[in-house]
């Protein structure tokens, strides 16, 4: 079974106004279960609106949306119980932080799903060791923390809530670069301790190339391309024809084809060059 599906999905900002805006037209979208998929696309393509649609933030103007193959707005009252399991980090999520402490901050989520202090707990602890947050820090305010803890508290408390789908936009947006790596290396943890299935919206073609499995491209507000990181950063002219580039690795290994050389042009990480060069080297 699919984690969530978009069926003929379309979604109208200020519909029927003078400013109505169509956010996504008529789409069709599957996410497997267990992955890692990667949202790219440039501003305004349908990459956040279709995170709200999942989650049940945004109800769609037309289409049905499916997770583990039920309408969530099949019974509408009960749609709270869907942002339990497809929980939602927006962008720097550590503006959203409001409790006194960060155990408090990490506990709020499960405590509103209406479990016991004994599972509230265990709920806070293993989140936060995901996110390698110190219990030493869970009785500090979550506004005396640097930028990246800050981070990590408010994605734990997503985590807390154990959603079968994880949906992260721009997860390491202003992070320093061992930040990023930290941060995105542990939500693939997560992933995999879990058994979740873990969508992330992005900018970083290198994030996107590293860390996730199978890539969506959105561009006017409709799927453009869909596949492994090889099989859409391969795709290098039709990424560049809807405004988004490949990443830096996957620029040179193109250049160097270009002037001659036998090299692959699907490369998309640095060990992969790393390899392909050796092999370029060894046959000279």
């Amino acid at each position: 079974m699919n984690a969530a599906e978009l069926r003929g999905v379309s979604y109208v900002y200020s519909e029927h106004t003078p400013f109505c805006k169509v956010a996504v037209d008529h789409i069709d979208i599957t996410f497997e279960e267990k992955l890692v998929t990667g949202i790219i696309g440039h501003t305004g393509s349908g990459k956040s609106t279709v995170s709200q649609l999942l989650n049940g933030l945004l109800k769609p103007s037309e289409g049905v949306v499916e997770v583990d193959g039920k309408d969530i707005w099949a019974e509408p009252k009960k749609i709270k119980n869907v942002r339990f399991s497809v929980g939602l980090v927006f962008q720097y999520p550590e503006y959203q932080l409001f409790e006194e402490t960060c155990y408090k901050d990490i506990a709020f989520g499960p405590k509103n799903m209406g479990l016991d202090e004994k599972e509230i707990d265990e709920r806070v602890r293993e989140a936060a060791e995901i996110v390698g947050l110190s219990e030493e820090l869970f009785e500090k305010s979550p506004f005396d923390l640097s930028g990246g803890q800050k981070r990590r508290v408010a994605i734990a408390g997503i985590m807390a809530m154990r959603p079968k789908i994880l949906i992260l936009d721009e997860p390491a947006a202003g992070l320093d670069p061992r930040g990023r790596d930290e941060i995105l290396t542990r939500i693939v943890r997560y992933r995999e301790k879990t058994d979740s299935t873990v969508i992330m919206i992005s900018h970083s073609m290198e994030d996107m190339a590293v860390y996730c499995d199978k890539i969506l491209v959105m561009s006017d507000s409709k799927p453009y391309m869909y596949g492994t990181p090889s099989e859409v950063f391969g795709r290098a002219a039709d990424l560049e024809a809807v405004g988004l580039t490949v990443p830096q690795v996957t620029k040179m290994m193109l250049a160097l084809a270009e002037q001659g050389f036998d090299v692959r042009t699907d490369v998309y990480t640095v060990a992969q060059a790393k390899k392909e060069i050796e092999r370029l080297l060894k046959q000279a």
